[in-house]
């Protein structure tokens, strides 16, 4: 199983040190990792982040972009096109980085793309300046996957690719094969969206790119640690996850701010790692039979067993 998790987790710890938070992940038993464009990399070549990471025994899943100040009216779908072809350029600059390091998944969250009033936006402007340089952007990174990560809302009162819906919509009109798209856990229920049934929609498409998990309540991305509140939702999003053969890391998008991020972490691993022992012992082909029923008491009887 490929592991990682959120490094901003960690660096308040060790002092902002990347090279401490590495030796730690080593130490956790992670396997991956998955960098934010530009603010981890600023202070290190591709060969000496390549250096790192082979010190430590971890692999680069990908980078994530993170637009920052002259992009909070947009980023590839900001009314000042010269803003947005700073943001093409700066996810160009990933693509360079990524592709040096060994990495394979250019994450693209549009946190920003979005509005706040109504009459605001020009929506199918907007859309169609979006969707020209996401293919531009896969175009340039052709043997790579590019992942669209959604969130409803945060930090625009209305993202513009808010939903698994709207987010599978700009994938079939790119109509790129290396686009696709990441599912974060907690955004998915900040959308009232089963993420099981958004697992199972991307992985029979071979469109699913990237996972990042956590737990919340739904009203907020709260990033608590996987399968807190939501075991059995966890749980059926994993049986989709395996059942579709994800391939890339899962990502453990989760924020302790008051828990110490070592011990978070180790529960996260901990959880993920008896989960996927208890759909295994169960079996797959047994769980497959049970949603084949249409069945709630028999959906029940399986919950059981994973309790017991």
């Amino acid at each position: 199983m490929k592991l990682a998790t959120r490094i901003n987790s960690f660096l308040p710890k060790y002092d902002h040190d990347l090279r401490q938070v590495f030796k730690q992940f080593q130490a956790l038993g992670l396997t991956h990792v998955d960098l934010n464009f530009p603010e981890h990399v600023r202070n290190y070549t591709p060969e000496e982040m390549k250096a790192l990471l082979a010190e430590n025994h971890l692999q680069a899943n990908g980078v994530a972009l993170r637009f920052r100040e002259e992009f909070i009216n947009g980023e590839l779908g900001n009314h000042d096109q010269k803003i947005s072809e700073q943001a093409l350029s700066l996810c160009k600059e990933a693509v360079d980085y990524c592709r040096e390091i060994g990495g394979e998944v250019i994450t693209i969250w549009l946190g920003f793309d979005g509005f706040d009033y109504s009459f605001q936006i020009n929506y199918e402007k907007v859309w169609q300046q979006i969707q020209y340089y996401l293919g531009q952007i896969a175009d340039y990174a052709s043997d790579m996957k590019v992942s669209i990560e959604y969130k409803p809302f945060q930090p625009r009162a209305y993202a513009f690719i808010d939903s698994l819906g709207l987010a599978m919509t700009m994938v079939n009109e790119l109509h790129k094969p290396n686009v696709g798209i990441t599912l974060d856990y907690c955004h998915m229920l900040m959308k009232h969206e089963n993420p099981a049934y958004g697992a199972s929609l991307l992985g029979s498409r071979k469109k699913l790119f990237g996972v990042h998990l956590n737990d919340g309540y739904g009203l907020n991305d709260d990033g608590l640690m996987i399968a807190s509140n939501s075991l059995f939702k966890t749980v059926e999003f994993l049986y989709y996850v395996k059942l579709h053969h994800y391939e890339h890391a899962i990502y453990f998008d989760t924020f302790p701010v008051i828990e110490d991020p070592d011990r978070e972490c180790q529960k996260n691993i901990e959880m993920i790692k008896k989960l996927d022992v208890a759909i295994e012992k169960i079996g797959m082909d047994q769980i497959g039979k049970v949603i084949e029923q249409n069945d709630a008491v028999a959906v029940s009887e399986l919950m059981m067993k994973f309790i017991i």
